[in-house]
């Protein structure tokens, strides 16, 4: 049985009220406010505007003018590194409100949001630090009349746009670098979990950063993204979600050409040979396809397991799910929270069913739980799951976890490179040859190494394939942001290529 954590009443509770940022302004907007409902306690929250795409027309119009008039990409890199670190401490001042907005916002369990903001603060001071090394190139071997140097310059007004699953770090992994490269922004969070992100624009005021360097409309994809993506005003698009609306995006950029860097859609593998530390790898496994609820592009959906040690596998990692606490998101003894909406909650029950009646055994939970108030789902493991069901090759987004099986490293390889998506993987072995045959094999953009979704601020983040374009984090971050461009000098008297020399004339 999943140990349970039932949710609290939200005593003497009052929602929140919030207003967006458009050119240095706070406004309530026109027309009913969005309502956010606690995916975990059922009563409303937050209260956000609902964009327009008058709106996001203001505040692409404002960052035009603070990008090609205003003070931000005029500024030196060590001032707006020193207002990027200003932002840093004052997140952190802030992190447990922050925490708590994301927590009952998007049902995460408090003690994980905490570390996500503290992870946030340090992408922060990181960022600041590489807004001081953005640097062009110089060429002094073109000849005795020839100079070459190659600046790097801020590509201009990027339009950011963010999921509900991790509403303040993803964010964070984004804006400081568009900053730090003195970029203007338009920033649109999920219309689900708002709250943190117009919190983060109290603190960019308080840090110093200028008036429409960064302006925040809450709203639908309908009504405020798809002016953000395709306005011709906008010079790039920087936006994290479904492999679906990703698409979508891209194909409203490509009408002016802007720059698209997507972080998509993910349905990553951990490869488990025999010679594996299984006891280290339970746990890994336990936490990767459960770690926020499975509403993760990075969870380890799928077990690629050798044969010979599947049962035994299996039955090791449904032990341990059997411990993990589901429920309130305020406890900090909770592990799994709440699904974010009623109607993800259905598809991922849609999952579950197809994938019993395509052969598919539940081996541990399966079922949705009943706190009377809010959604919550088992963790879940399908065991005899095979390469062409959908729950093995489409990305679930929840608490399920799908087990197959191979004999050999050549199938391990096919198995985990046979679906359209590519964003990282992990495997298991302690034969180091194995490690690296499978980690340059496998298409994904990050492989971990006999450990499962570490990161940090230094390493690059992104997928291959239609788990999208680019990269964020890094030391390369900040020069996504910007284009190069080439200044050819020539030095002396140049001779024109049509106009014979006078001595040639004589």
């Amino acid at each position: 049985m999943t140990v349970l954590v039932a949710p609290k009443a939200l005593a003497n509770h009052t929602a929140r009220d919030f207003k967006m940022l458009i050119d240095g302004r706070w406004e309530a907007g026109e027309g009913q406010p969005i309502e956010r409902v606690a995916p975990s306690h059922g009563v409303v929250v937050s209260r956000y505007p609902a964009g327009t795409s008058a709106d996001a027309e203001r505040a692409i119009a404002a960052a035009r003018r603070a990008f090609d008039h205003g003070p931000w990409p005029r500024m030196t890199a060590s001032e707006r590194s020193g207002v990027i670190l200003k932002a840093a401490q004052l997140i952190s001042a802030r992190a447990e409100e922050l925490a708590y907005l994301d927590a009952i916002e998007a049902g995460k369990p408090i003690t994980q949001v905490r570390g996500e903001i503290a992870g946030a603060v340090d992408i922060w001071r990181y960022a600041a630090a590489l807004a001081r090394d953005l640097h062009g190139e110089s060429y002094n071997t073109l000849g005795d009349s020839t100079l070459g140097v190659v600046l790097r310059e801020a590509i201009g007004v990027v339009s950011i746009i963010t999921p509900w699953n991790f509403p303040f770090l993803i964010v964070s992994q984004k804006l400081p670098f568009a900053l730090a490269a003195g970029c203007t922004t338009v920033v649109k969070p999920s219309e689900l979990t708002s709250g943190s992100t117009l919190l983060l624009g109290e603190i960019l005021e308080e840090a110093g950063l200028p008036k429409g360097a960064v302006n925040i409309v809450t709203g639908t994809g309908p009504a405020v993204g798809a002016v953000m993506t395709a306005h011709p005003e906008v010079d790039m698009v920087s936006f994290t979600g479904s492999t679906g609306v990703g698409k979508l995006t891209m194909t409203n950029a490509a009408q002016t050409l802007k720059k698209v860097s997507l972080e998509l859609g993910g349905k990553n593998p951990q490869i488990v040979f025999p010679d594996a530390d299984l006891d280290a790898f339970i746990d890994a496994a336990v936490f990767g396809a459960y770690f926020n609820a499975g509403e993760c592009c990075n969870a380890g959906s799928r077990l690629i397991l050798h044969k010979s040690i599947a049962e035994d596998v299996v039955r090791r990692v449904a032990a341990l799910a059997r411990d993990v606490k589901v429920g309130d998101p305020l406890d900090p003894s909770t592990q799994v929270g709440a699904i974010i909406t009623p109607q993800h909650l259905d598809k991922i029950t849609a999952y579950l069913d197809g994938a019993a009646g395509a052969g598919a055994r539940i081996a541990h939970g399966g079922e949705p739980l009943d706190f009377g108030m809010g959604q919550f789902m088992a963790p879940t493991i399908l065991d005899g799951v095979t390469p062409g069901m959908a729950v093995a090759r489409e990305e679930v987004f929840g608490p399920v976890l799908s087990v197959l099986t191979f004999e050999t490293t050549a199938e391990a390889i096919e198995i985990a490179n046979s679906i359209d998506y590519g964003l990282s993987a992990g495997v298991w072995s302690r034969d180091f040859d194995t490690c690296l045959t499978i980690g340059r094999r496998v298409r994904a953009g990050t492989v971990w190494m006999n450990t499962f979704m570490d990161g940090a601020s230094e390493l690059p983040f992104g997928g291959t394939k239609q788990s999208g374009l680019g990269r964020e984090l890094g030391r390369h971050a900040v020069e996504d942001y910007t284009e190069t461009k080439t200044l050819n000098m020539h030095i002396g008297a140049r001779t024109s290529w049509w106009m014979p020399k006078a001595d040639k004339l004589a």
